[in-house]
């Protein structure tokens, strides 16, 4: 292959290269990325203009919202352009900068989550202790400390992978995607990034064995409540949560635990398409269906007579 040494722009893998197609796929996505944007917007206004929501489990879930906006921001943007203008290229540093906020958001969804079932565990399990743990500062300091954490995480990722010498700019994939970019690798550095990603496994890993064991203990605690009616209630806080783990688990093991036969660029943009688009797309439907304190919250957003009033509300 031919070596690379200084590339300056990488040639990302094409949705069609039939015009009307190209139309089609920026339609799609442009309608994809309009409701996720709403979506999230929406809950982020709702939580932060009304008082009643400034709880931790809300202010995790604004945090969540935000991580999704940056998530189908990182990848649908570019994609819709390259299908409206007919093109594949994106520039080297705009390459560097999807991977390092895919990452980022990425890791923050793990991250978010995971602070999430402990909220909810605290809640459920121990509700006598809730504020004494829950309280405004250490919710501050744990969203802080993801972020921060999943900052130079995606940091790591970033200076390991481009660290590489390229044989080849053709990525096989809509947008710049680590995996896809180690194969083009002409020398032994990229294992330095395999290193990475396997240690990433782990944690990953970690994280979702600890929410498991926290759903364990959170059920267990469900079972001995004697009233039905606080049963359901704290179940129905847990139960959004848990759809958003398992929409999460499910495009994640669907995109990365495939066996290597199916690889093709066809099955590798559709799996991207499920675990980096789909999610930021369902999870605003899926916590605001089956949460009515979100709902009528919305309802007074949405109500001009409630709105100076819920303007005013403050942390």
């Amino acid at each position: 292959m031919t070596n690379f040494t200084s590339i300056s722009e990488f040639v990302l893998l094409e949705f069609s290269d039939t015009r009307e197609l190209q139309i089609l796929h920026f339609i799609i996505f442009l309608v994809i990325y309009v409701i996720a944007l709403t979506g999230n917007v929406i809950i982020i206004m709702v939580i932060v203009l009304n008082h009643h929501l400034h709880t931790p489990m809300y202010f995790f879930l604004m945090n969540l919202a935000v991580q999704d906006l940056g998530t189908v921001s990182v990848t649908v943007p570019k994609a819709m352009a390259n299908s409206l203008q007919n093109t594949r290229l994106v520039s080297y540093s705009g390459c560097v900068a999807q991977v390092f906020f895919f990452v980022l958001f990425e890791a923050a969804d793990h991250a978010i989550l995971t602070i999430m079932a402990h909220d909810r565990y605290v809640a459920i399990c121990n509700p006598l202790q809730y504020e004494t743990i829950m309280h405004r500062g250490a919710c501050f300091q744990m969203a802080a400390g993801a972020w921060i954490a999943c900052n130079l995480y995606a940091t790591l990722h970033t200076t390991s992978t481009f660290s590489i010498t390229f044989c080849s700019n053709k990525i096989n994939q809509f947008f710049c995607e680590i995996p896809q970019m180690l194969p083009l690798s002409c020398s032994d550095l990229y294992l330095i990034e395999v290193g990475v990603l396997l240690f990433s496994c782990m944690l990953v890993g970690g994280c979702f064995v600890f929410i498991v064991i926290t759903y364990v203990q959170i059920f267990a605690t469900l079972l001995r409540m004697p009233s039905v009616q606080g049963r359901k209630k704290a179940l129905s806080t847990c139960i959004p949560h848990l759809t958003v783990v398992s929409l999460f688990v499910f495009t994640a093991v669907f995109a990365y635990l495939r066996p290597p036969a199916n690889s093709s660029s066809d099955i590798n943009m559709i799996f991207a398409v499920m675990y980096a688009i789909l999610p930021p797309l369902l999870n605003p439907f899926i916590y605001s269906m089956r949460n009515k304190d979100l709902k009528t919250a919305l309802t007074k957003l949405t109500d001009f007579r409630h709105f100076p009033k819920t303007f005013s509300a403050k942390f």
